[in-house]
């Protein structure tokens, strides 16, 4: 597979944005799963947060992987990749400030977009892990994203949860974040696609969908006539591999590969209860991560 450059990369995710069709993008954690992807046709390809933590650190999707660290995995996959790939930079590691560092770092190793979420991270003790940080404050991490690149083939797509509040915010949301220069819109939470309809009718921007299995969001030609040129169904890759690992290591050790299911898996190995327990005792009283 020969090499490609980085700029050439963006580019291709740039044409992705301004075309005519949806594209869907692999779930990607590591160089062979990256090449993988190329090699079976994926056009884009993308390094999701909690895919992160749990290769990275063995941990549950709580913000607890740093920026550097994210960084260092998506450099990985930036030296491999033949296909442009989209970073899930949660919500920019910080505030305004944090996100122009986090945009530095992710140019320099190669990613072809990022994506920033306007959820509130780390949640708070018992608070819902889609609270949203207010408007203002998102709209102003777009800015501070698109004034940190140097590159301005990197696309910076502001992510927000449709779920998780009202028609009207969303709207008022998205159009900030439109006018705060995002290259494209991410929704979270999209039911049908009159659903979609209502939340991008104000739009001009390119719209990117995460859908975790709904099947009432699965007509590519209708997704395409929405506007839609990206579409993430979760990270089905990642939890084969570890399904796939789990059980050859039962086989060696004449375990029953049947006791546990992949989300049992992740549970068990990436210790949510024992990250649980430490919530409950350290974080109650200062309202940290529920």
């Amino acid at each position: 597979m020969n090499e490609r450059s980085h700029p050439e990369l963006r580019s291709d995710f740039r044409a992705i944005l301004q075309g005519q069709s949806c594209k869907f993008a692999a779930s990607v954690f590591d160089p062979i799963s990256v090449r993988m992807a190329a090699d079976l046709g994926f056009e884009v390809g993308i390094l999701g947060g909690s895919v992160a933590s749990l290769q990275v650190l063995g941990a549950p999707d709580i913000t607890l992987i740093t920026l550097d660290e994210f960084a260092e995995q998506a450099s990985r996959l930036g030296r491999a990749s033949q296909i442009p790939v989209i970073a899930d930079a949660d919500h920019g590691y910080g505030n305004s400030l944090n996100v122009m560092r986090t945009v530095s770092e992710l140019q320099k190793v190669g990613v072809a977009a990022l994506t920033l979420e306007d959820t509130h991270l780390p949640a708070k003790f018992n608070q819902p892990s889609t609270h949203l940080i207010s408007l203002d404050e998102a709209a102003s991490k777009i800015y501070a994203a698109r004034l940190a690149r140097t590159d301005e083939s990197l696309s910076i797509i502001a992510r927000t949860h449709a779920g998780a509040t009202s028609l009207s915010d969303s709207i008022a949301r998205t159009t900030a974040y439109q006018k705060a220069g995002a290259d494209a819109i991410c929704f979270v939470g999209v039911t049908d696609f009159l659903h979609l309809e209502a939340l991008t009718s104000h739009l001009s921007l390119p719209i990117m969908l995460i859908n975790y299995g709904n099947p009432e969001l699965a007509d590519a030609e209708k997704l395409s006539a929405a506007n839609v040129r990206i579409v993430v169904n979760g990270h089905k890759p990642y939890f084969a591999a570890l399904q796939a690992t789990y059980e050859a290591l039962c086989a060696e050790s004449e375990h029953d590969p049947s006791q546990l299911s992949p989300n049992q898996l992740v549970a068990k190995y990436s210790l949510s209860d024992k990250y649980q327990r430490l919530a409950d005792l350290y974080l109650k009283a200062e309202g940290g991560f529920n």
